[in-house]
């Protein structure tokens, strides 16, 4: 390494003085490398200024461990680089092995015969500098052997399945299902999640599947599949992706589902190339389709479960676009007497209910938001997020529309003012009244069910739900993030700035974000 001064020692870089600069710093340099050689690696040497030109001093070291001829090459080297520095006021150069430096500022305060008071020095450095190496060498060894151990925690949480799921017939051999994806090649790859990746794969029978692959690394990825592996296995619906089996014997465990040509709502829905529209009849039938399956696991199944990340991305379609629900990593749980649950916040930004956001209570109304969401989405098109400041989120422009009874606006253009009137106009306001900010004030989804299928109920009139905005998101998080997606605001923070929330009536608004 070597490091040249950019201030000259020789103003105005007059010729002659910076010559004779340049023959003061040569003349000095080695001196200093001879005495080092001869003085057990280390040396200083000095000229002072004269006739106008500044004086050099020079200090030349090297390790305790080189012979004399390996110092002196290495001092050569170093010496080579440093005279390229002159005219500037000082070099420095650094080889392994060996340090040389030039100065026209003294920068040493001990004459030249001392060098045995050096080398007690230099022994004294080289003896601290092995203490921090051997430390950093046990530190090390300590974190490898702490990250092995946490990885074989994993393994064996893994290992201990319940018995009734571990010896059912759901369990596939890993070579079974890596073969059936060509081994995970590129071109067979469905889709990329928060958990891992899916692909497609054909089993030995030609049955035509879905195998996620999952790569754990922590204990909640542990935790997540058993969730999808308990949860998914002992509930059954129209409305609900399959699971076919799953396998933990590799280097990452796997789960096979159902396969869904049409694969999920996003693809079909928001992409910019996409082959087909949805027509006003194939919306209405995603929506009640996902709202029934959301029914289902809130109590039709006997147990009450909360999903927690619905969205277009989790919504699958089949051959005949009928809407399954996937992705349980983060589904929970909840008992019969028990009104809710104090978790952690997961999810996705921009779905998440007010209260879960801000209180971490989770109740199956966090579902019914996300749901009202995800409807808004299907009926205009548009996905909830933005990250462009001075655009609205679905909610805001929906919610702006419909209080103007500007119904038209509310619908997806692709569909060219091909849908029924009143129907839409329904359908929108049972999605407004899932995402209102008060939990009492949102209907369950059996209710939304109802009103679906019954158009001659009266749906009660919606509230201004909670709106999301990504101009005041960037403002609050600029000390802490250079973009807006990946910020991240305290609960008081988000409390403070949902509009329509209990918590507060300011007008300032966040945005949501694909943020897990």
């Amino acid at each position: 390494m070597l490091n040249c001064s950019s201030n000259s020692a020789v103003p105005g870089d007059q010729k002659e003085r910076v010559a004779k600069f340049s023959d003061r710093v040569d003349g000095v340099l080695s001196n200093v490398l001879k005495s080092a050689v001869l003085n057990k690696g280390f040396a200083v040497a000095g000229e002072d200024g004269a006739g106008g030109v500044a004086g050099v001093y020079a200090l030349a070291q090297c390790w305790s461990t080189l012979d004399a001829g390996s110092c002196r090459v290495c001092l050569e080297n170093a010496t080579s680089k440093a005279r390229s520095c002159a005219p500037g006021e000082e070099a420095r150069a650094m080889n392994a092995g060996c340090f040389l430096r030039y100065s026209t500022t003294k920068f040493y305060s001990f004459p030249v015969g001392r060098a045995r008071s050096s080398t007690v020095r230099i022994t004294i450095a080289i003896a601290l500098l092995a203490t921090a190496t051997t430390s950093l060498v046990l530190i090390g060894a300590y974190v490898g052997y702490r990250k092995y151990s946490r990885k074989k925690q994993v393994h064996n949480s893994l290992m201990q399945l319940p018995a009734s799921v571990s010896k059912s017939s759901l369990y596939f051999k890993y070579e079974t299902l890596e073969k059936a994806t060509n081994f995970f090649h590129e071109s067979w790859k469905l889709g990329q999640g928060g958990a891992g990746s899916v692909y497609k794969g054909i089993l030995p029978n030609g049955k035509v599947v879905a195998i996620k692959q999952l790569v754990f690394n922590t204990r909640q990825w542990v935790d997540g599949f058993f969730n999808e592996v308990n949860l998914i296995n002992r509930i059954q619906h129209k409305n609900l992706v399959k699971l076919l089996g799953y396998s933990i014997e590799g280097p990452e465990s796997l789960l096979v589902y159902e396969y869904l040509p049409n694969r999920s709502l996003d693809l079909v829905l928001f992409a910019n190339n996409a082959i087909r529209v949805l027509t006003w009849e194939e919306r209405l039938h995603i929506i009640i389709g996902t709202a029934e399956g959301l029914a289902y696991l809130h109590g039709g199944c006997g147990v009450k479960i909360i999903h927690r990340d619905i969205k277009a991305s989790n919504i699958l379609l089949d051959e005949n676009l009928v809407a399954k629900i996937a992705d349980f990593g983060l589904a929970r749980c909840i008992a019969s007497d028990k009104s809710h649950l104090s978790t952690g916040i997961a999810g996705t930004l921009g779905y998440m209910a007010p209260e879960y956001l801000v209180r971490g209570q989770l109740t199956e109304k966090a579902d019914v938001y996300s749901f009202g969401v995800l409807a808004l989405e299907i009926l205009s098109g548009r996905k909830n997020s933005v990250y462009t400041q001075g655009s609205s989120s679905v909610l805001q422009s929906v919610w702006k529309h419909y209080k103007s009874n500007n119904l038209a606006a509310c619908i997806d253009p692709a569909l060219r003012g091909e849908f029924p009137i009143l129907e839409a106009s329904n359908v929108i306001q049972i999605s407004l009244l899932c995402t209102q900010a008060s939990v009492e004030l949102r209907p369950s989804m059996s209710g939304v069910v109802e009103m679906l299928h019954n158009k001659d109920r009266v749906v009660p009139q919606p509230k201004q739900p909670p709106f999301l905005n990504a101009s005041v998101l960037c403002d609050k998080s600029s000390n802490r993030s250079s973009t807006c997606t990946h910020a991240q605001l305290s609960a008081s923070e988000v409390s403070s700035s949902l509009i329509g929330s209990p918590q507060s009536n300011s007008r300032h608004m966040i945005e949501p974000s694909e943020h897990k």
